[in-house]
């Protein structure tokens, strides 16, 4: 929840939340009977009721338990922020009257008197949530013509006992009204919270987590941290299931349009003669058959970001519309005559570098150095085989949730095999690969990994022969493994070999035989603070 979110609360925010919440409501009953809409109305009210009480503490920087005239301080204060003109009158021991001469929805109150049903919930949810219990009782309604609303909030069910109610009761945490449908919990979930409790900034679970532990990703990460608050427009390369997309929606999730839509394209997969009307839109008459107006990708993403995988596939022509949005910000859409303006932050993908298809004729330069802006190359898993084993226990975990099973693991003779494996594929292939062998696999340790069929060999095992001797496949594993391990403690030493050395428990001159025996440099690691920007010419 923002700072000073009670603060913001108004009667036009609560109404535009309330209407919004009501529409899609009304979608998902699809026309339901009276009783459900009542149910899902008093869910409405027990949802916000938690994001407004949360929202008064905050401001009025109220902690603890509440009495009941704090209690009643506090649904006053709320009510009359969204709208109302409530005030408390006399009320008995164990219940609180509160009387109102406004209702937040108007006159129009009066064509859906059900909506007192919120009032109720907010009130009931607040005093459930305090005190265990509570029984809303509507004496008057401005909805049926009374001229006044009259409430009584009773928290003593003995009390209540003799008077008909809304009752709530807080269960497990949880604050549930008695009417309410198993079908209106479901919607009582996060979404609805978020509805109400609108927060200003990105939560951490809206950023998708990227494991890496080798210097080439860290160094992707580092420049996607740098750009990504920018509007600069970036271009990500590397082969097929390295996770360009997981990167361009990092850059989403970390920038000022992380609330707005993340649009994302194979413009590989669209036919030729549908990309520039699938990005662009069309109108009416502009080919045999559009007969409406076609929203285009580019309008789908105002404000938000447009993901352009395999962007080299783009026929010239679309290169050249496109080339022009990002120049001007400005397009039309195929068969229009209006200017459309756009505001779009563009992040581009290829699988190749784009030189070739350039020196080809197939790629406008002009465009290659308006995407260019910032590249990020994104290296094959089979160079950062230090991210191996970490995305392993990574991506088993993952299926462990969603298979709801016991977490796995993997042999070490399945281990093995991973940093043996060229992962062709990448990171896509070493999931369905996990995915595939976590599923058949009936133990909790993981002894098969089931690859993939090639040249009409059957599906490798470890229990299968191959081409080393259990001998020297004991001792590649265990070289990978040491290997491993004095990459990750480099990297995270800065090739600090008095620090290594005292982490691993040996000494220095023992870390220099290692570092000396598998040919790597400390040195090498002791710059990767410094942030590199790899630019897709180096090399030509």
């Amino acid at each position: 929840m923002p700072d000073k979110l009670f603060s913001h609360l108004n009667p036009i925010l609560f109404l535009q939340t309330f209407v919004a919440q009501s529409i899609e409501v009304s979608a998902k009953m699809k026309g339901g009977k009276d009783n459900d809409r009542l149910n899902y109305i008093e869910q409405l009210g027990l949802t916000a009721s938690g994001c407004f009480e949360a929202a008064y503490r905050q401001e009025s920087e109220q902690n603890g338990s509440l009495d009941h005239d704090k209690y009643a301080d506090m649904i006053v204060e709320i009510k009359n922020k969204i709208g109302g003109n409530f005030s408390r009158t006399s009320s008995e021991p164990g219940m609180v009257r509160v009387v109102n001469t406004r209702c937040p929805f108007g006159e129009a109150v009066m064509q859906a008197p059900e909506l007192c049903k919120m009032t109720s919930s907010v009130f009931g949810g607040i005093a459930a949530r305090n005190f265990g219990y509570a029984k809303v009782i509507l004496d008057k309604r401005i909805a049926v013509g009374n001229g006044m609303c009259e409430a009584r909030i009773y928290t003593d069910p003995k009390k209540a006992a003799s008077f008909e109610g809304d009752e709530y009761h807080r269960e497990q945490g949880v604050i549930r009204g008695r009417a309410t449908t198993v079908k209106a919990h479901i919607t009582r979930d996060m979404h609805d919270r978020k509805t109400w409790c609108d927060s200003s900034e990105p939560e951490d679970t809206s950023t998708p987590s990227i494991v890496a532990k080798s210097p080439a990703m860290l160094n992707a990460l580092e420049i996607v941290k740098v750009v990504a608050p920018t509007t600069a427009t970036v271009l990500i390369t590397g082969e097929t299931g390295v996770g360009k997309e997981v990167i361009a929606r990092r850059i989403h999730a970390m920038s000022e349009r992380w609330n707005r839509n993340f649009v994302a394209v194979n413009c590989g997969a669209i036919p030729e003669n549908l990309v520039e009307t699938t990005l662009f839109g069309h109108e009416r008459g502009a080919f045999t058959g559009a007969y409406e107006v076609h929203h285009g990708l580019f309008e789908q993403a105002e404000g938000g970001s447009l993901f352009l995988d395999e962007i080299d596939s783009l026929p010239l022509a679309a290169q050249a519309r496109l080339l022009r949005v990002l120049q001007g910000g400005e397009f039309e859409r195929v068969g229009g005559k209006q200017r459309l303006s756009t505001n779009v932050r563009v992040i581009a993908a290829a699988s190749t570098r784009l030189d070739k298809f350039i020196a080809e004729g197939t790629f406008r330069i002009d465009l290659y150095y308006r995407i260019n802006v910032v590249p990020i190359i994104l290296p094959p898993l089979r160079e950062r085989r230090e991210d191996l084993l970490p995305l392993v226990n990574h991506i088993l975990a993952q299926l462990s949730a969603k298979y709801n099973k016991v977490i796995k693991a993997l042999s070490k003779s399945a281990i093995a095999r991973v940093m043996q494996h060229d992962w062709p594929g990448n990171v896509r292939e070493l999931e369905n690969v996990l995915e595939r062998s976590f599923l058949f696999s009936p133990g909790p340790i993981m002894t098969q990994l089931l690859l993939p069929q090639t040249s009409g060999a059957v599906a490798a095992s470890v229990e299968q022969p191959v081409d080393l001797s259990l001998k020297e496949a004991k001792q590649r594993a265990a070289e990978q493994v040491e290997t491993l391990i004095l990459k990750e403690a480099l990297t995270r030493f800065q090739g600090n070999v008095s620090k290594i050395a005292k982490s691993l428990g040996v000494t220095p001159r023992a870390i220099h035989q290692k570092l000396n025996l598998h040919r790597m440099d400390p040195n090498s690691y002791r710059s990767q603070t410094r942030l590199k920007v790899a630019h897709l010419d180096k090399g030509k």
